[in-house]
């Protein structure tokens, strides 16, 4: 089945407030996150002083001559954009479009010459996504049955936030803390790290799991300080403490911090990263974000490899889209899957799922249907070029069009 154009294209989903009035304003709105401009007081307050481009969401549509289409998406839209339309999508048109992992491949070569990680990493994960969402949708099966089929009937969710009494409240079990402090804050910022998480094994008690995101924070001696001043409150694991391509003390990390799980990979793109990692055993959790490392086909080489050296994969956010959900659920490795809580308080979680028709999770589970390709539940109407401007509308919440 051959391809008859890949576009990039905007998605105008319908606007949604919530039913309910909030008990309060969300975490993640106003709290302060250790990142690595920490060091730098004019942005140090919150992540999106510098983060914030407003490029906004971009998605690729990718239509078949049958005239099958599907969508995948990414961020970082308007060089995103250029990389699909301008390079990408012209140089994939014609080909079989039901060949993904060759066309994968081919996306990896074709950048080599301005560099396959970065933006490029985002423009080959939205049009991958798009391939495999037209093939399903031309076959009439889910994904997860194009990769293996399900391999459990649901999975276990653990929340990411720190509005930890309301995670509670709707069922979550298992707790991962953003970092609020790091190097830049000194030994009083060390100090109330270790009360935040004191505070939150008080609050959750000794049945419940608890992680740290450190957001590319740190360095290899705070990180030691900070894992043996937490050791008494029993955290799963400590995740992505370190600037993402410094491997080197990746490796330092993982000598001076032998007892303590590691987990990274969200800001690693294309597969080679997460091989060397599992060579020289950096890290025991690979955390690919499915919609920035190369989509779902570089995905399964990260799964295939760390299967067989023994490693898990949990992918970054992998709840809050539905390419993660189908992945994470045709995947043998993969035991959580992480649910990013951005929504305020009281709002149901119900409503805070991004797409019309994914999957959310109940008591601290998530359980998916069988609609064809990826069941993003997106009309043709809602489709407009990128070139056209902003989306007109976005659903309230964390993430954006």
């Amino acid at each position: 089945m051959k391809i008859k154009s890949i576009e990039a294209v905007r998605v105008n989903l319908p606007e949604r407030k919530p039913s309910v009035k909030p008990r309060r304003e969300s975490w993640n709105r106003r709290a302060e996150v250790a990142n690595p401009m920490s060091g730098y007081p004019h942005v140090k307050r919150h992540r999106s002083l510098w983060t914030d481009t407003g490029w906004g969401r971009v998605w690729a549509k990718v239509t078949l001559e049958d005239g099958s289409w599907g969508l995948g998406s990414s961020v970082h839209g308007k060089p995103v954009a250029a990389i699909i339309d301008d390079h990408l999508g012209p140089q994939l048109t014609g080909q079989d479009g039901f060949a993904i992992e060759r066309l994968a491949d081919m996306m990896f070569r074709l950048t080599k010459f301005y560099g396959s990680t970065g933006l490029a990493s985002y423009a080959v994960s939205a049009i991958d996504l798009a391939l495999w969402d037209a093939k399903g949708k031309a076959l009439n099966q889910p994904v997860y049955s194009l990769i293996g089929g399900k391999r459990k009937e649901r999975i276990f969710c653990y929340s990411t936030g720190n509005d930890i009494d309301w995670y509670q409240e709707v069922g979550f079990t298992a707790h991962k803390l953003a970092c609020p402090y790091g190097p830049a804050d000194g030994l009083d910022g060390l100090k109330k790290n270790v009360e935040l998480i004191a505070a939150a094994r008080e609050q959750v008690g000794d049945h419940c799991e608890l992680m740290l995101d450190c957001w590319m924070a740190f360095d290899v001696d705070y990180t030691v300080r900070l894992a043996e001043a937490l050791r008494p409150y029993k955290l799963k694991w400590i995740e992505e403490c370190l600037i993402p391509e410094d491997f080197d003390a990746h490796a330092e990390l993982r000598a001076r911090l032998p007892w303590q799980t590691l987990a990274t990979g969200e800001h690693w793109y294309t597969h080679v990263p997460f091989q060397y990692a599992i060579k020289h055993n950096l890290v025991d959790i690979l955390q690919p974000d499915i919609e920035w490392v190369g989509g779902l086909s570089t995905c399964l080489k990260i799964a295939r490899a760390a299967e067989a050296a023994g490693k898990q994969v949990i992918l970054h956010a992998g709840a809050r889209t539905p390419f993660g959900q189908h992945f994470s659920f045709a995947m043998p490795g993969l035991p959580w899957i992480e649910y990013f809580i951005g929504e305020d308080p009281g709002v149901p979680l119900s409503e805070g799922a991004w797409l019309p028709s994914q999957a959310y999770a109940v008591d601290g589970w998530l359980e998916i249907g069988d609609a064809p390709g990826f069941g993003l539940g997106i009309e043709e109407g809602w489709i407009k070029p990128y070139a056209g401007g902003r989306a007109k509308a976005r659903p309230y919440g964390s993430l954006s069009n």
